[in-house]
């Protein structure tokens, strides 16, 4: 964790752990954090705090849980789903690191049923977990709702657009507001580079990324 990182967060992760008989550890990056900011301030200057120090934090992290599965012959789980995937909400050698994408073809409002369908008899992930609005946690006050429209609504829009093929016209004709289509369109016409990065994904759906879809890097279409 970082001081970015919130308490809740935290315990969270704990409470997984524990519940599922995991043996786990706790990292903290902030001296790390600190070292890179200041290895970096000469060239940086006095540029503003942007999404540069945001992706330190998470490769940071990326290169501290490659080292501690690589020291003990373990496999590292990318957790990335494919809301997030689809429309670049990822850092390229941070949390998008991996052997295995295990949900990267599952979108983020699919990943909340499983995780209340995994809840039904007993609590296993925490329901806080399942219920706090989503965040990166890579600066103050962070959501995921100032980058993104509500995942219900972005996973209706990329559904129609990745799993139907459908046109923006005609997904805006669906009566999907047409500035958010436009909008997630073009975020997941930008991010082709990053998913062909991404690490092998268990495959549930005839397009999923990197074998079900797959497109030019450079021709970036927008149909």
């Amino acid at each position: 964790p970082s001081h970015f990182s919130s308490d809740h967060s935290v315990d969270d992760a704990k409470k997984l752990a524990e519940n599922l008989g995991s043996p786990h550890d706790v990292i903290a990056i902030e001296d790390l954090y600190h070292e890179f900011n200041k290895t970096l301030k000469p060239f940086f200057k006095d540029a503003p705090f942007d999404i540069t120090e945001e992706n330190i934090q998470a490769r940071i992290r990326g290169v501290l849980l490659m080292a501690y599965t690589n020291k003990y012959n373990y496999i590292l789980l990318n957790t990335s789903n494919k809301s997030e995937m689809a429309v670049g909400y990822g850092t390229l050698y941070g949390d998008m690191n991996g052997g295995l994408s295990v949900i990267g073809d599952v979108y983020k409002t699919d990943v909340y049923r499983l995780a209340h369908y995994i809840n039904n008899e007993k609590e296993i992930i925490p329901t806080n977990t399942i219920t706090k609005e989503p965040s990166a946690e890579l600066r103050p006050d962070q959501k995921d709702s100032d980058s993104l429209p509500d995942y219900e609504v972005l996973d209706a829009i990329l559904f129609q657009y990745i799993e139907r093929v459908q046109s923006i016209d005609r997904i805006i004709n669906q009566g999907f507001d047409e500035a958010t289509v436009k909008k997630v369109l073009r975020l997941v016409n930008i991010n082709e580079f990053k998913r062909y990065q991404l690490a092998p994904t268990l495959r549930v759906s005839p397009k999923a990324f990197g074998r079900g879809r797959r497109l030019p890097i450079v021709a970036k279409y927008l149909s």
